[in-house]
């Protein structure tokens, strides 16, 4: 069991590190946080798995859910942007100007 847990903590550290270093495209911003939120699903269903349990059985899709709600709005948010700017780079962007 320690080879997956170590496996899915890579997934998450590779997603957070892409996220804080690789800030030049809104997409490739969404993507990592993509990665992070199906790692965290993989780790969530199996810690369910090796509890036995049915009391936390729901917990897996409840975040797969909150995951979907994540990525439509980021989608949302990349179709205006590029839209309004014109291209999907975070340099573009200026949270100052209205």
């Amino acid at each position: 069991m320690a080879l997956t847990h170590s496996a899915f903590t890579v997934t998450f550290l590779t997603g957070l590190l892409g996220l804080a270093f690789n800030r030049i495209h809104l997409l490739s911003t969404l993507l990592c946080l993509e990665a992070m939120m199906l790692s965290l699903f993989v780790g969530l269903s199996l810690w369910t798995l090796q509890l036995n349990s049915t009391t936390f059985a729901a917990a897996p899709i409840i975040l797969l859910a909150l995951s979907v709600c994540e990525a439509s709005t980021g989608l949302a948010l990349l179709v205006a942007t590029a839209r309004t700017h014109g291209s999907d780079q975070l340099l573009n962007l200026n949270l100052l100007q209205c």
